[in-house]
């Protein structure tokens, strides 16, 4: 009996026991699960507040050192306006800013463009576009920037040395017979092509002036700059291209800038003559350098004298339409005469130096430089607009697979490609603009004098002498090996004239010295282009950069 009341006594201990053990343990459960679902909401909440802070980190973080403007005159209210506003920001709208902007936003970028005066200009450079260049104005959409401003097609150069001619076509006879050299007033090309880009809704062209970069971090997160009421504002994108032209005060943040002047240009217009070669540029092989001829409108003629060195002689006292009449219209060609003294007399002489600056940048999160601001080259040749809307081209061809550009860091390794990739084509042109004038230039040295005049004899020759060199002229065929071909075989073909009939030893020195001349010409302007981008810009590990995969569209 005690054994069995002990035994209930000790079954019902047990029960309470596991009965308040339960209890205890859906207490515990009860509060446990409150506490877990406020922890796991905390830590959503946290991590969402964190993706959303990296989502707008391009546009809205921007430490103590930035501005935001609040105005709503300028489109942008708050911080959360600005954040998703824009993709792209383009500084300057000439050339290539312009046809970026339209590329970019055909694409559904969203794109802000700052440019410092959105007037028509008056320049004397920029006024020939080659055949490759217009196959790339086609290609980006912008052919028809070259209608109704009185555009001149152009089917080639005529050159002209010591009383003797040669007519040098472009080798278009595989192309649509639209395609040929355009020549044109700069301002109404960068006009038309403003309001071609100004047309898609996604495009905001503002005038301003801009005044720096605005960088945290090493990233470039946006632009400061003033507008035309002289407001100081502020403007911010995952992305920022520079293409402010050849007096880019903003190129120093991007590139290591090595800006030479080798001469400058004259500008005149003659009024209401034909060129000798109908719809042709003429190139006269002058003394001290070359004169240009180019028609720019059906009553205009566009020349420009090249005067060699960093200053021309002054205008206000009558010392540089001295040197005109004197020194330059004699060697002009007799059916130019009178209408290039008219011209002087007229006094709207213009001047222009001419730069020179390879491509050096050093790559830079959340930036890009393009246009003149990055590359130039003599404006000889007329190829700075072609290596420009090239650059555009591959630029679309690279940005167009990418959903986003907020992660500037691998955006930027990304577009380490672009700078290999557009190498074949700037380089080419840069050096054959490089080589062409100072092989063009007169000089007492006796050896740069044969080469010149072997240069103008083997252009002469036709066929492949002459259709080699003009397809590299005009961007047609723009291959790095044929420039150095072509550049070497004009110095073997020197050598040869001079060794027959009788290789006596003084002509075999000239030639050697003609060769070594060459030499010095054409690989210290390789060397500065890269001989590894140039030649084999395969074997750049940057050539294979493929796109970041989570920026990818779907």
């Amino acid at each position: 009996m005690n054994s069995s009341s002990s035994t209930l006594s000790s079954s019902s201990t047990t029960d309470k026991l596991h009965s308040f053990m339960e209890a205890a343990i859906l207490i515990d459960q009860y509060y446990l699960g409150w506490i877990f679902a406020f922890l796991f909401g905390f830590l959503l909440l946290f991590n969402f507040k964190r993706k959303r802070e990296k989502n707008g980190a391009n546009s809205t973080d921007f430490g103590t050192d930035s501005v935001i403007n609040t105005s709503s005159e300028n489109g942008y209210n708050s911080p959360e306006h600005i954040a998703g506003s824009t993709d792209v920001i383009i500084v300057g709208a000439g050339v290539a800013g312009s046809a970026l902007a339209y590329t970019l936003a055909k694409d559904g970028r969203r794109v802000h463009v700052i440019e410092r005066d959105l007037t028509e200009q008056d320049r004397i450079v920029g006024e020939l576009l080659q055949p490759g260049g217009y196959l790339k104005l086609i290609e980006l959409g912008l052919e028809d920037c070259v209608n109704e401003i009185d555009a001149q097609r152009v089917f080639g150069y005529a050159l002209y040395m010591d009383g003797k001619s040669t007519r040098l076509s472009y080798p278009l006879e595989k192309f649509h017979a639209d395609v040929a050299g355009r020549s044109f007033h700069n301002g109404r090309f960068i006009q038309r092509m403003r309001e071609k880009a100004a047309s898609i809704p996604n495009v905001r062209m503002e005038q301003g002036t801009v005044t720096s970069l605005v960088e945290k971090k090493g990233t470039i997160k946006g632009v400061q700059y003033k507008t035309k009421d002289g407001q100081e504002l502020s403007a911010f994108a995952p992305l920022t291209i520079v293409c402010d032209g050849c007096f880019s005060n903003l190129r120093r943040s991007l590139c290591n800038p090595k800006v030479e002047v080798p001469s400058c240009f004259v500008g005149l217009i003659l009024e209401d003559i034909d060129l000798p070669y109908i719809n042709h540029g003429h190139v006269i092989l002058a003394d001290p350098s070359p004169i240009l001829f180019y028609k720019i409108s059906s009553t205009e003629i566009r020349c420009l004298v090249d005067v060699p060195g960093q200053k021309v002689p002054s205008i206000s006292n009558g010392d540089l339409a001295n040197y005109l009449k004197t020194v330059v219209a004699p060697q002009v060609p007799k059916e130019l005469y009178k209408s290039f003294i008219a011209a002087v007399d007229k006094g709207n002489i213009r001047t222009m130096p001419n730069r020179s600056m390879p491509a050096d940048p050093h790559p830079t999160p959340g930036a890009l430089l393009l246009g003149d601001a990055f590359n130039m080259r003599h404006p000889l040749t007329g190829g700075g607009m072609t290596v420009a809307l090239s650059d555009i081209v591959l630029i679309r061809d690279l940005l167009r697979p990418l959903r986003d550009l907020r992660d500037s860091s691998t955006l930027c390794k990304y577009l380490e490609s672009f700078y290999t990739l557009r190498k074949p084509v700037a380089s080419t042109i840069n050096t054959l603009a490089g080589a062409l004038y100072k092989v063009f230039c007169a000089s007492p040295d006796k050896a740069r004098q044969e080469m010149r005049n072997a240069c103008f004899d083997y252009l002469s020759l036709g066929g492949i002498c002459s259709q080699g060199p003009i397809a590299l002229l005009s961007g047609l065929n723009p291959r790095p090996v044929s420039l150095f071909l072509h550049f070497f075989a004009v110095a073997i073909y020197g050598v040869g004239r001079l060794l027959i009939p009788f290789p006596s030893p003084t002509r075999m020195w000239l030639g050697a010295r003609l060769v070594s001349g060459a030499s010095g010409i054409i690989f210290p302007i390789i060397k500065s282009e890269g001989v590894r981008q140039m030649f084999f810009p395969a074997t750049v590990p940057a050539y294979y950069r493929a796109p970041p995969i989570h920026s990818l569209r779907k």
